[in-house]
């Protein structure tokens, strides 16, 4: 499996030299994924994410955010956090357009397994506030998000499959449909603290499409006090 994920990043470096005048159409996704216990029933989550026209050096997009979520029973857990995001484009082949984006956001994560296989379904609402020109954007959001182990029962739960599919949709807006992502990948965990993945994204907007070789590293901590007399 390790020779699969070297082997892998390799050709997306090939893949992306060779297509770097495509802009748009070859991207490349980094993030950094941090989950914390706060208490026994709630979690802070913190991301930060870069994606780039090229494999690394033409800036698309950058973000960071963070949000609280709470367990009011099991596997439902609603959130609420903030975002925050430089968006570059190329509305004109030789000069780009350069937005800053404040995004608040509500959801809520149900999550449940059948089988082995762990199952996540989210619904996200934000209040989009871009400038370059200003502008306010309602977004809806829902993501199912699919897990599959690629262990046996009783072996270490080191490989896993990731599939994902979200569509978002514009409130009050001509263009409804703003775009529908699918995802594909694998997971390694490292450790009980960090996991690493590679994915392949294919993003399909009204009017173009963009595709992306992602690498996400996961960070799992717990931040919760513990007792002293353990």
């Amino acid at each position: 499996m390790r020779a699969i994920i070297i082997i892998t990043f390799f050709l997306l470096v090939n893949i992306f030299k060779s297509s770097g005048q495509s802009r748009g159409s070859y991207n490349m996704w980094y993030q950094y994924f941090l989950s914390a216990k706060i208490s026994s029933k709630s979690n802070i989550i913190a991301l930060s994410q870069y994606r780039s026209y090229d494999f690394i050096y033409d800036t698309r997009l950058f973000l960071g955010l963070t949000y609280v979520d709470y367990e009011i029973v099991k596997g439902v857990r609603p959130g609420v956090g903030f975002m925050y995001l430089l968006l570059r484009s190329y509305p004109e082949d030789d000069k780009d357009l350069i937005r800053y984006e404040k995004r608040p956001f509500q959801q809520v994560m149900l999550a449940g397994d059948i089988g082995r296989v762990g199952i996540i379904h989210r619904f996200r609402a934000e209040e989009r506030f871009l400038n370059n020109p200003d502008q306010f954007i309602l977004r809806l959001r829902y993501l199912i998000s699919i897990n599959i182990p690629f262990y046996k029962v009783g072996q270490d739960e080191k490989f896993y499959g990731i599939f994902k599919n979200e569509i978002r949709i514009n409130v009050r807006n001509e263009r409804a449909f703003d775009s529908n992502r699918i995802t594909g990948g694998a997971g390694w965990r490292l450790s009980k603290k960090w996991a690493i993945e590679a994915n392949l994204v294919a993003q399909l907007d009204e009017g173009s499409s963009s595709n992306y070789g992602a690498i996400v590293a996961r960070n799992f901590l717990d931040w919760r006090k513990k007792n002293k007399n353990q």
